[in-house]
């Protein structure tokens, strides 16, 4: 039944995000924010020190709680294994690493470097591969969103033992990402579909992994 509702939830966000790249809603929305002078709040102190420095110390602390859970079980999160606790950790620095490693391999650049705000490339969807548009690329997905969004798999490891615990996590998860997403969508660092993609792909990648990982996670296996 759980594989069942996560698998519906994967093709349910995959649908959205598919008619959300097919609405052309990137550029109106940026288009809020930004004008042939740029972005104005590309440098604002709110958005480029609290929400993106501040944001990654954020990121930071919660990781270094699922490493320490790794090792030294907090109560929080029940009678979780030992297993569970390394999948949940390898997880996260999996989805850490597959964004960046994503966006090393994507011609698209950011709104702040097209032509319409003040630079000179031209709008390309991120899907038209190989296609250079006349900027830097690198930037689908979204790494910064990743900050929080890497953090999914803490949903799939609590929620057998620790399942208010689990939605605790999973609404900090949501609550940051997109708080994360929407300041960089401001700045004009990134298109929204870029955080919605990192979600996404973070999301259906915990989910796999977890499932997948099922024979090797015994709930029986209670050693901390």
């Amino acid at each position: 039944m759980t594989a069942g509702r996560d698998a519906t939830w994967i093709a349910l966000g995959l649908l959205a995000l598919l008619a959300w790249d097919a609405s052309s809603l990137d550029m109106t929305v940026e288009r809020w924010f930004g004008n042939a002078q740029g972005f104005s709040l590309k440098s604002h102190w709110l958005f480029s020190q609290v929400f993106h420095e501040g944001g990654r110390w954020v990121s930071a602390a919660a990781i270094v709680v699922v490493l320490i859970h790794a090792f030294r079980p907090w109560g929080f999160a029940g009678a979780m294994n030992r297993a569970t606790r390394i999948w949940w950790l390898a997880v996260t620095v999996i989805c850490l690493l597959l964004i960046p490693t994503l966006k090393q391999l994507s011609a698209t650049s950011c709104p702040w470097d097209l032509a319409e705000f003040g630079r000179t490339a031209r709008h390309v969807s991120h899907w038209a591969f190989g296609v250079n548009d006349g900027g830097p690329g690198r930037c689908f997905p979204s790494g910064h969103a990743s900050a929080a969004f890497s953090l999914f798999a803490g949903w799939f490891a609590l929620r057998r033992t620790a399942p208010r615990a689990a939605r605790y996590w999973l609404g900090g998860v949501w609550f940051f990402g997109m708080l994360f997403s929407v300041a960089q969508s401001m700045r004009g660092a990134h298109f929204p579909s870029h955080s919605m993609w990192t979600a996404w792909v973070c999301f259906s990648t915990s989910a796999l992994l977890w499932h997948a990982a099922q024979p090797l996670l015994r709930p029986s296996d209670t050693s901390r």
